[in-house]
């Protein structure tokens, strides 16, 4: 890939945030030399990786390796037999120990896990525990060895050990003895490694023995005095030949490594790889990105797109396609609208995903595989050559008609501009109709409308657009693909105070051809605008029959279930009574056997069938279900009509008829979500007041009934609800209020966060019944309570 369409789009940006994720100089490194590719397979193969480690990083975290040194030197000397410092093999204990913190994060916990592409690289690492053991076991640090390390280094320093206390004791005798007097200070020092008394210049003769050093002023002497020399001489003795033994051990250490330096330099290889890996990973997560779907057709289908380097709470994602029905795109659009933003994020995230880096646009956004991205973007004005910002661009281009072909993408930021605006427009067109001919996929952006043109009647080739905001004057990012977009000069000159005779003398300037073009631009963007407002409250209306439905659907189960239980509780009580009745008759059936046999007189037989007549009746009063009364005069068919609202006695339920009767006086009653046949002998007709609504034609002689709207309040309370249930609510309300024909509501939603009232009016936006909505007054509720003006 060229280095200037690198530089260009700033690709470098990216690797730089790349770099910045990996944890050792190894994977630094690998970060900061990484180049897009050009080979399909290595490409999947990356970008399967990078999706590979993003789900092992959400599974276990995110692994360090951080002691991925670069140990390359101390490899090599192991090669040729070198024994290494103890720095040098400590480095590789890190290695080998980082290397195995490294194999044991690659397992997988559970046995049911698939394997990955990174699973063959955690499986080549070899942490070589015992090496990295028995170094850490002679190596404290790079300037101590352990006592331990070997029998004789442990037997040599407790030698040394054993002389320097006869030193001390020695020494401390004559401090505390005959040499009191003659010393400057009552201590024990050492020079040049040998232990000394520091002894009064005028005293020398006092104390026999060697002199090592002085004092700054001459009045000390340091003196290792006779008796002591020996010992001196043996620890020096008994030094040397730890510092032989201590390179002893070293040697054994480095003999050991270099047996296996083939399996070293494998595992620091492969964990700069997994660095490498794990670190492309990490930023597919912190940009939110996915894997791109990759082909070699020149398609590309990028789906809510975001420029990584912009601040991701500011960015305004974009849809872009190319290479499928039209392998040319040209977009227009007034300055600042983000046109050279659309065109830089197509180049990148080709370059991206050509790198086996995820790309921050929606999964199954598609990348053609390139060989070579050229993009002339921004001022390219150069001092130093002497060249106008025309004559850089024109090299630029010029370069790109002799290389580009077939497999390349070229990207044009204002094509054509920076000279006479004629010229420049002709001289555009030649330049996109010789790439497009060639079918080489071309992006460029634009002010002139002859490529609006150019668009409009050349085959493959399409316009889009920035979209821009008059009202606001702000541009709102989006890429509006198949409609070209207005440069809006008047309009902006017209918001921004610019005299309309100047405005009209400036349109007196254009052809009447390039007017009635803008005009239609500007039909084009009215109905644009129109169509997608209809479409948000089209799709608005269909979540919200999706939401009754499922509302319908949990009543209905609700009431099934409640209609269940209702038939075992009255099951179980008719059992309940069945019982009793039961055990009241066998008791009555064992009195008159009783009395048969004893001769009881007729009267008091009697007695006791009236009292079993009386319970059995008020058992049967228990189990049956008591019918309304009737209080109005009997029902005649030609009093019923469609919609009539009757009361069913034996149910005693409201209802309104659905049928006419038949012969036999039978017909259908709705009772809610039940429709029930019925005969018109067990209805009675209920009076609830009619209301026509001026505004509602009727067929036949068909009703509103309004008895809930003319009750309507004239303020909702929203409060406590979520968004989904206020509008649920809201939109009923709303209906009883215009049914009601009130002129005006209260909309009661709080302050709170903001969100119940941002919910409320971006519904009420969506409502054409509705003049006007504001915030109530001071006093009346504040920005708690929102006023509503209906047509």
């Amino acid at each position: 890939m060229n280095e200037k369409a690198l530089k260009t789009l700033e690709f470098h940006k990216i690797i730089k945030a790349l770099s910045g994720r990996a944890t050792s100089p190894l994977g630094r490194m690998k970060c900061e030399k990484l180049l897009p590719l050009s080979d399909l397979s290595e490409i999947r193969a990356m970008q399967k990786q990078t999706a590979d480690a993003v789900g092992r990083i959400l599974r276990n975290g995110t692994p360090s390796f951080g002691n991925a040194r670069p140990i390359g030197a101390s490899l090599k000397r192991l090669e040729v037999g070198s024994a290494l410092a103890a720095g040098e093999l400590l480095s590789i204990a890190g290695l080998l120990e980082n290397c195995a913190r490294a194999k044991a994060f690659g397992r997988h916990d559970n046995a049911d896990t698939e394997e990955d592409s990174l699973d063959p690289i955690f499986d080549l690492l070899n942490p070589l525990t015992p090496l990295s053991t028995e170094i850490r076991r002679c190596i404290l640090s790079e300037d101590e060895i352990a006592d331990d390390a070997s029998s004789t280094l442990r037997q040599i320093r407790r030698q040394i050990s054993q002389n320097g206390d006869k030193i001390h004791s020695q020494l401390q005798s004559m401090i505390n003895g005959p040499l009191r007097n003659a010393l400057q200070d009552a201590v024990i020092t050492m020079r040049d490694g040998r232990y000394c008394v520091p002894v009064k210049a005028e005293n020398r003769s006092a104390v026999p023995g060697m002199i090592h050093d002085q004092s700054s002023t001459g009045a000390t002497l340091f003196i290792e005095p006779m008796a002591i020399v020996k010992l001196n001489n043996d620890i020096r003795e008994l030094e040397l030949k730890e510092q032989k033994e201590i390179e002893v051990i070293l040697a054994t250490l480095s003999a050991s490594a270099a047996e296996h330096v083939e399996d070293i330099s494998y595992d620091l290889q492969n964990l700069a790889e997994l660095d490498f890996i794990f670190a492309r990973g990490g930023l597919a997560l912190d940009m939110k990105a996915t894997e791109p779907v990759f082909n070699t057709e020149g398609r590309i289908n990028l789906r809510k797109a975001r420029h990584p380097l912009i601040d991701k709470h500011r960015v305004v994602p974009i849809d872009v396609h190319l290479g499928d029905s039209f392998d040319l795109l040209i977009v227009t659009g007034p300055n600042t609208g983000g046109k050279t933003v659309s065109l830089k994020t197509v180049g990148l995230l080709t370059l991206m995903g050509q790198a086996g880096l995820h790309i921050p646009t929606l999964d199954r956004s598609e990348l053609s595989v390139f060989t070579e991205v050229y993009a002339d973007i921004g001022d390219e004005q150069s001092i130093e050559q002497s060249l106008s910002t025309f004559s850089s661009h024109m090299t630029n281009i010029v370069s790109f008609i002799e290389k580009a072909d077939r497999n390349s993408l070229v990207l044009f930021d204002e094509l054509g501009a920076g000279t006479d605006p004629t010229e420049g427009a002709a001289l555009a067109i030649a330049i996109l109709s010789h790439l497009h001919r060639q079918g080489i996929r071309t992006m460029a952006t634009t002010h002139y409308s002859e490529l609006k043109i150019f668009a409009l009647s050349t085959d493959k080739v399409e316009n889009a657009s920035c979209e821009f905001n008059i009202e606001t004057l702000q541009p709102t990012y989006r890429l509006l693909i198949g409609v070209p977009g207005k440069s809006n000069a008047f309009a902006i000159s017209s918001k921004l105070g610019l005299p309309d005779y100047i405005i009209d003398d400036a349109k007196g300037q254009i052809s009447e051809q390039d007017e009635s073009f803008e005009d239609v631009l500007s039909s084009l963007e009215q109905n644009r605008i129109a169509q997608e407002n209809e479409q948000r409250a089209i799709e608005y209306r269909k979540q919200q029959l999706e939401k009754l439905e499922k509302e319908l659907k949990n009543r209905e189960r609700t009431l099934e279930t409640q209609k269940n239980k209702i038939i075992e509780k009255a099951n179980e009580q008719a059992r309940t009574v069945l019982q009793d009745a039961k055990t009241y008759a066998d008791q009555v059936m064992k009195d008159f056997r009783k009395f048969g046999k004893a001769g009881v007189n007729s009267a008091e037989m009697e007695r006791k069938r009236n009292e079993l007549r009386k319970e059995m009746d008020k058992t049967a009063s228990k189990a049956q279900v008591k019918p309304a009364e009737r209080t109005g005069k009997k029902v005649r068919p030609q009093d019923l009509q469609l919609g009539t609202a009757v009361k069913v006695l034996s149910l005693n339920l409201k209802g309104t008829v659905s049928s006419k009767p038949d012969s036999r006086g039978n017909l259908f009653v709705r009772m809610g979500i039940i429709r029930s046949k019925v005969n018109i002998s067990d209805l009675e007709i209920i009076d609830e007041p009619d209301t026509i609504t001026k505004t509602t034609s009727h067929i036949g002689s068909g009703k509103i009934r309004m008895s809930k709207a003319m009750n309507v309040s004239s303020e909702i309370n929203l409060l406590g609800k979520t968004v989904d249930e206020a509008v649920a609510e809201l939109d009923k309300y709303l209906d009883d209020a215009v049914l009601a024909h009130l002129s005006s509501v209260r909309v009661i939603h709080g302050k709170g966060t903001g969100a119940l009232r941002k919910g409320v009016h971006q519904y009420l936006k969506t409502q054409r019944r509705i003049a006007d909505f504001h915030l109530a007054e001071y006093g009346e509720g504040d920005a708690g309570v929102t006023i509503v003006t209906f047509r």
